[in-house]
């Protein structure tokens, strides 16, 4: 099955994300925004293009993103290999 890419807006991939990692109502909204915001920052500097982090292609690997670093325990949050090589075929 092929995607059609689908730009979506910062709402639209908090929701996305949110629905990827099983969390609902808004309670957790304000440190994933900042989390999504970082992810995104990264895939950008590694060299995705904006279209690309902003659509639909990239959610899944977004919410990998936040994933990753959502952790409580400091210097712990680290990006996960899968992570990383996601965001380089993304590149491509």
């Amino acid at each position: 099955m092929v995607m059609d890419k689908i730009t979506l807006n910062d709402d639209e991939i908090l929701e996305e994300v949110k629905k990827a990692i099983g969390i609902t109502g808004e309670y957790q909204n304000a440190p994933l925004i900042i989390y999504i915001s970082e992810v995104k920052e990264y895939m950008a500097g590694a060299g995705v293009e904006a279209e690309y982090i902003d659509s639909n292609k990239a959610c899944g690997v977004i919410a990998r993103g936040v994933m990753d670093l959502w952790n409580y325990g400091s210097g712990k949050g680290q990006l996960s290999q899968y992570f990383k090589e996601r965001v380089m075929q993304l590149t491509i």
